[in-house]
């Protein structure tokens, strides 16, 4: 897995990289059918001028589609985890159009015969 993320006006690195780590672990466990080698995630930081707000954009490259989300709060750590977890949901939607789970589906509660 090759992971990229620019930090732009931020002071400290190392609990970001830290909460960073911990998310990723967790997309790990839902990307075990790709090869490492073929997955890619690139993050940026960036702080708005007038508000002291931060916001976080993460890609997420998989060989069947690109994956994007963003994360906005108060602190860095929060503005990640927004990203991420938004990014999770992405991929379980993904994956689950991927296996077509939508045409496996039932329809409803099947009327019993009397």
């Amino acid at each position: 897995m090759n992971i990229l993320v620019n930090y732009k006006q931020v002071n400290r690195r190392e609990p970001i990289e830290a909460e960073i780590g911990r998310h990723i672990g967790k997309l790990n466990k839902l990307l075990r059918s790709y090869q490492p080698d073929h997955i890619q995630i690139h993050g940026a930081f960036n702080k708005h001028p007038r508000k002291q707000e931060f916001s976080f954009a993460v890609h997420l490259a998989l060989p069947t589609g690109t994956l994007n989300a963003t994360g906005e709060g108060p602190t860095v750590r929060l503005s990640v985890k927004h990203a991420f977890l938004e990014l999770e949901q992405r991929i379980r939607k993904h994956q689950s159009k991927l296996r077509k789970e939508h045409e496996w589906r039932r329809r409803g509660p099947r009327a019993l015969a009397s």
